[in-house]
């Protein structure tokens, strides 16, 4: 009888495992079948309109096919590899710097009361700002080089990066902190397996909003004094009403943010897998 639960029992969980699955590969189709359902609706919207209806000037908004010719052109021509490399370029520096900071001065304000009272007002203070008041400023300091592209999208990637932390660090239960130390745990220690693990997850949404941030800004960063990028095409197409061109840098931006996300929430479910929920 015992033998016979057993295989019941495992015969049930088999098929818990194999519904959950298929559940999962349900949903993933579905993600992905909106986006195909999103430009078959638009590809039947322009149709209508150029063909049958004529609600408004085709001008305006363009076919997709007509975006996808615009960029294999550009991608033939190597303009398209060349504003992409620009753009991802200043993305990655200056989301580095913002998540060194971030990190950094919330790991810091969380720990050290001297810091928090110091430190926080400050960064209160220049939290609500919008980055883009400081960008003619950073202009004017900086020039209209690189670097004020970078410290621009550094300053609007900073916040996400900070809040989450210095959020993830003051919720850590004290009860574990407490139970590592009757175990003999040093500050150390304690830090890099109890306190960090612990506000890992807080900290890695934190990195993910921020990249984020850093792909809206962008566009700004690229429209003053820029000569290559993905908001310099989109700045440049609107000079010349090439409404394709504009529809095109949007949706590279769109998509490289979208596999760059994809790749975040992976490398998240791995570095968690340890959490409950987790391989969600």
């Amino acid at each position: 009888m015992t033998d016979v639960a057993q295989m019941d029992v495992s015969v049930l969980v088999r098929a818990a495992q194999n519904r959950k699955r298929n559940s999962e590969r349900i949903y993933a189709v579905l993600r992905y079948a909106s986006i195909a359902l999103f430009f078959l609706v638009w590809f039947l919207v322009t149709w209508l309109n150029n063909n049958v209806l004529r609600l408004y000037n085709p001008i305006l908004i363009p076919t997709p096919l007509q975006v996808v010719a615009v960029g294999i052109e550009a991608w033939q021509s190597g303009d398209l590899l060349k504003d992409i490399g620009a753009s991802f370029y200043r993305v990655v520096l200056g989301f580095t710097v913002a998540a060194a900071a971030g990190i950094g001065l919330g790991v810091l304000i969380a720990k050290i009361r001297l810091v928090e009272s110091l430190v926080e007002p400050i960064l209160e203070m220049f939290r609500p700002v919008p980055s883009l008041a400081f960008l003619p400023l950073l202009v004017l300091w900086f020039g209209i080089g690189e670097t004020s592209k970078i410290v621009f999208i550094a300053y609007a990637t900073f916040f996400p990066v900070f809040t989450a932390t210095r959020l993830g660090m003051r919720q850590i239960d004290p009860v574990l902190i407490r139970a590592a130390r009757s175990l003999g745990g040093t500050t150390s220690e304690i830090f890099r397996h109890v306190e960090l693990p612990a506000a890992s997850p807080s900290i890695l949404s934190g990195l993910r909003m921020g990249f984020g941030m850093a792909f809206f800004v962008i566009v700004a960063a690229e429209y003053i004094a820029a000569e290559s990028g993905l908001g310099y095409m989109i700045n440049n197409s609107r000079t010349y009403f090439d409404v394709p061109r504009m529809l095109l840098g949007a949706f590279v931006i769109g998509l490289i943010g979208f596999c760059i996300n994809i790749g975040l929430s992976r490398l998240e479910r791995r570095l968690l897998r340890w959490q409950p929920g987790a391989r969600r």
